[in-house]
């Protein structure tokens, strides 16, 4: 079968490319002006640093929660609507987000924010692969992810100088409202043909499902090396300013920007380079793209103690800057390995439960985990856990090398 299909050509996988991107930065945005308004939301609505993770925690249940559900209609219904359907939940849930005034409200908008990027977030890797062959998907993949350092960054500026200028409510409403523009056109978006082996799998039964997934050792391995960097990184994300304005005593706005600046610049770097390292290693050897993600992982490990440790605020900004280059290397060259090792017509359930695991091991613990230790021991400190969940990520990702060297990819 031919990935991209004949009816829309390169111009219309270029269209693809660009709305799944677009609509991919929303979701990122939307996801990190929570954390850029913590200092506000924390003294306004007189919270502990634990109360403040568990509202990060809240959204990454929820979304790793109806990740399933969202992955087995996405291998049976119309993706493009299952995307856009996400899309205008999430963003109603945003604006909503913006109206809490409470901390009920606010951590019941954020849960539905988790449900609509579900959604998106479980169908949309498959529905963007189908569009390009498979030589070509570590470097479409990366550009689908670059939303990741992209949209965080302009959530963390957008969201802290939204919230110093009008407060952190108004700031939810305006990064909410554009979501809703795109959501017509993601709907319209044409829906790419699956091969015959993707059809006759679409209908397999859950548990026979499940099963096939753990003995796909490929698979299990990178999904477990995703967890491990969800875990720092989603720790990261959300502590990371408020650890520059603790410990250096940055201003809200000015931590939100500098940090926003070096995750764009780092994220966009390291997630064009993995790309490209990736596709360029894997011409050479069947487990390229595994090798380019645990170099990253173990050349950003020590980098990430050094910015956690020093009392230099130069060189703690130049060792982040530094951490999240090799970190964002694995960025498309994990995912394409997602895409490669499961057929076309269980993508979107691949993902769901990649999707599941990632944040059940990961970002929803890690938070209120290192919110839990702060309080104990101070935010420093807490976060002195990350480097550690970074080593235990490149160790899988070696360990999955002996599993895609004996040849592990999906039929087309």
């Amino acid at each position: 079968m031919n990935p991209v299909p004949t009816e829309t050509g390169q111009r219309g996988a270029r269209y693809a490319l660009a709305l799944l991107l677009t609509v991919n930065l929303l979701n990122y945005v939307d996801r990190q002006t929570l954390y850029a308004v913590f200092p506000l939301i924390k003294a306004d609505l007189h919270l502990s640093d634990a109360g403040l993770g568990f509202l990060g925690s809240a959204f990454m249940f929820s979304y790793m929660l109806a990740a399933p559900v969202f992955g087995r209609l996405g291998d049976r219904a119309n993706r493009a609507h299952l995307a856009a359907g996400g899309l205008a939940v999430w963003s109603v849930a945003t604006i909503l987000s913006g109206m809490a005034t409470s901390y009920r409200m606010l951590l019941s908008a954020r849960a539905l924010v988790g449900v609509g990027e579900a959604s998106f977030g479980t169908v949309s890797p498959g529905l963007l692969a189908d569009y390009f062959p498979r030589e070509r998907r570590g470097r479409m993949l990366s550009l689908f992810f670059l939303a990741i350092p992209v949209g965080s960054a302009l959530g963390y500026i957008l969201g802290g100088q939204l919230g110093q200028a009008f407060g952190w409510q108004r700031a939810f409403l305006l990064v909410g409202l554009p979501g809703l523009l795109l959501a017509v056109p993601l709907y319209l978006l044409y829906e790419p043909r699956r091969s015959d082996h993707a059809v006759s799998r679409q209908h397999e039964r859950l548990m026979p499902q499940l099963r096939r997934f753990w003995q796909n050792r490929t698979y299990v391995h990178a999904t477990f090396s995703m967890a491990a960097m969800t875990f720092a990184l989603g720790g990261l994300a959300q502590w990371a300013p408020s650890f520059l304005q603790r410990s250096f005593g940055l201003e809200v706005a000015r931590g939100n920007t500098i940090f926003g600046i070096i995750t764009v610049v780092s994220g966009i770097l390291g997630t064009l380079a993995g790309g490209w390292l990736g596709d360029w290693f894997q011409r050479r050897n069947a487990a390229g793209y595994l090798y380019v993600s645990a170099v990253g992982f173990l050349a950003g490990a020590p980098l990430m103690m050094i910015a956690l440790t020093t009392s230099n605020l130069t060189i703690c900004l130049a060792a982040i800057f530094s951490a999240e280059l090799f970190l964002f290397l694995n960025t498309g060259p994990l995912n394409t390995v997602l895409v490669n090792v499961v057929s076309p017509g269980q993508r979107a359930m691949g993902f769901a439960i990649n999707i599941f695991a990632i944040h059940a091991l990961g970002d929803a613990i890690s938070p209120a985990i290192i919110g839990f230790l702060s309080d104990r021991w101070g935010l420093a400190h807490a976060l002195l856990i990350t480097p550690l969940a970074v080593l235990l990520a490149a160790g899988f990702a070696l360990w999955g090398v002996r599993f895609l060297v004996g040849g592990q990819q999906a039929p087309e």
